[in-house]
């Protein structure tokens, strides 16, 4: 089972990888975005990781539901909404629980992929973090290992596609041969799951 510490390990790490990465996650956003992707995100799990060790809330729902509003608080453009949208409704479908399981976390993540979808009116194929987050939550009734790997080949599979949402989608066919930030940002995330439950 997966109590509040494994959470706010898992927020801990992603600051840490969104530290390590951002350099990269700006530099895959420079050709198709406003070249902020990785400075933004840093700023804003920077921001989270910050809160958690202020206040540390004694369930998963609430880490999530804290980080999400801390994201959505300090990061600029469309990254801070969808990715504090993300975590809030992770965190509130989780509910008021001490520990969740495995299963628990994939439903109510899927909730919060979801709800960014409807916020950001975007589908798997349309080349955002959408097509990393949803074979990652596919894949996470199986292991957090085999999600990560689902998601990082959905960042990469976002390279020959033409964007349909988001800034990139300004650029037409000129966004065809980049690999999406969000994406990319979005295996980070799920990637730290492992490194959580590893610690």
């Amino acid at each position: 089972m997966l109590d509040a510490d494994f959470f706010r390990r898992w927020m801990t790490a992603t600051a840490a990888s969104v530290d390590r990465e951002a350099e990269r996650l700006t530099a895959l956003d420079s050709p198709i975005g406003d070249a902020d992707h990785g400075s933004n995100l840093q700023r804003g799990f920077t921001a989270v990781a910050a809160a958690l060790e202020k206040e540390a809330p004694d369930t998963p729902g609430g880490v999530l539901t804290l980080a999400g509003r801390q994201l959505i608080s300090t990061v600029g453009g469309a990254s801070g909404p969808l990715y504090g949208t993300l975590l809030r409704r992770t965190g509130k479908a989780l509910g008021d629980a001490a520990e969740v399981s495995a299963e628990q976390l994939a439903e109510a993540l899927r909730t919060g992929v979801d709800a960014v979808m409807t916020l950001g009116g975007a589908a798997p194929g349309d080349k955002t973090m959408i097509d990393a987050l949803v074979p990652a939550v596919d894949a996470l009734g199986d292991s957090f290992a085999a999600a990560r790997a689902a998601a990082e080949e959905g960042a990469v599979a976002t390279t020959p596609l033409q964007a349909r949402k988001g800034r990139a989608s300004y650029l037409g066919e000129r966004s065809i041969g980049h690999q999406d930030p969000g994406a990319t940002s979005a295996a980070l995330l799920v990637a730290a799951l492992t490194e959580a439950a590893d610690e």
